[in-house]
């Protein structure tokens, strides 16, 4: 038999029904208690509460210094050791082993993370503002081209995008033209670069028309040498006017494209939104109201921000081809009067103040060394 242990505080004595002591029970409850503490806890480190022995429930008892036992509805469960388990089983206590050896540990505060945004589900965002923009703006063109809709118009800077695009094909025809003139120019050279050589071979052949041959050769020889640093000259031309159209005037046609595009945005959220402002405004009608009025005013924004952008790059361009043609001019026109009046000193110097360098014949492939 267990003995009984000694009375504490903090125990409640469960008492019958006309106030007296209920040996019998309370000889069990020590029992019980002794049986389902862990070895070396005292009364005083648990609470016990009775809620009456008439009720089918037990007691329950909480161990707050044991942390590795959690408080169960009924009775705490504990894994003693091999010794507290031989010392308990031999005052005939019932253990309870937990199958999985340990307690299990109460996890800490739960910390709920922003939801995982999904890859397809913002594409296909995406896709659908893509596809409502295009549309919108698709709506917008054809509504322009027929004459129902209404377009946004900044007079000057049209005016100024107009002329750019035409003297752009009027500098096109002028490279074409001069990348012709380089082409006959260079079979003409080389046609007097030969002439000048068969002068030369009968010059030795010849005896009695030696000097007729080699006057001859000797003037073919001037002419392509002349021809040479007039093509010089004309090359020089013709890849600085290119850079000017096929860069520089391109670059700021690329810009003017996407002032065109915003300005469509523009005057498509416009004509949106003036159609819901020409609606009655309700519950159902002001969120899309007030959505179309913020879309507006981002479009709005890139419009005016596309449209300074254009107007800065205008003006830098025609600076910049003011003093290029002026340039490129003077060189052209000097070079080739300077050729046809067999001026040879004042075309060598027209090249010279402009810092152009000829290239020796056969130089433009580069030799194997050099490939390594």
């Amino acid at each position: 038999m267990a003995q009984e242990s000694p009375k504490n505080s903090a125990a409640e004595i469960p008492v019958t029904t006309n106030g007296q002591l209920e040996d019998s029970h309370e000889h069990g409850f020590n029992r019980d208690l002794k049986c389902s503490l862990p070895v070396g806890l005292g009364l005083s480190e648990t609470k016990i509460t009775a809620h009456g022995f008439d009720n089918a429930k037990e007691g329950v008892v909480e161990a707050g210094s044991f942390p590795s036992s959690p408080a169960s509805p009924k009775s705490s469960v504990i894994s003693p050791s091999t010794a507290a388990a031989s010392r308990l089983a031999e005052q005939g206590c019932d253990l309870i082993i937990p199958t999985g050896g340990r307690a299990q540990q109460k996890s800490g505060p739960v910390v709920l993370a922003d939801e995982v945004k999904n890859p397809a589900m913002e594409k296909l965002e995406l896709v659908r503002k893509w596809s409502l923009n295009t549309y919108k703006c698709t709506r917008q063109i054809i509504s322009e081209k027929l004459g129902r809709g209404s377009r946004t118009v900044d007079l000057e800077l049209e005016a100024q995008i107009d002329i750019l695009r035409d003297n752009k094909k009027k500098y096109e025809n002028i490279l074409r033209l001069a990348q012709t003139l380089s082409t006959q120019l260079f079979q003409m050279v080389h046609t007097q670069r030969q002439l000048g050589e068969a002068f030369a071979d009968l010059s030795l052949k010849s005896l009695e028309l030696h000097e007729e041959f080699g006057y001859n050769a000797d003037t073919q020889k001037l002419l392509a040498k002349n021809g040479e640093t007039l093509l010089g000259a004309i090359n020089f031309f013709i890849a600085s006017v290119n850079t000017l159209v096929n860069k520089t005037i391109e670059d700021t046609l690329l810009t003017v494209k996407q002032y065109e595009s915003a300005r469509i945005e523009y005057d498509a959220y416009r004509t949106d939104l003036e159609e819901l402002n020409l609606g009655p405004r309700d519950a159902n009608t002001l969120p899309k109201i007030e959505q179309s009025q913020q879309l507006f005013q981002v479009h709005k924004e890139k419009y005016d921000k596309m449209r300074n952008d254009v107007s800065i790059k205008l003006k830098f361009l025609e600076e910049n081809k003011v003093k290029v043609l002026h340039n490129q001019l003077v060189l052209f026109h000097n070079a080739i009067a300077a050729y046809f009046a067999g001026n040879q000193k004042q075309l060598e110097q027209t090249l010279k103040q402009f810092h152009i360098k000829l290239k020796t014949p056969g130089a433009d492939a580069p030799s194997w060394l050099e490939e390594q």
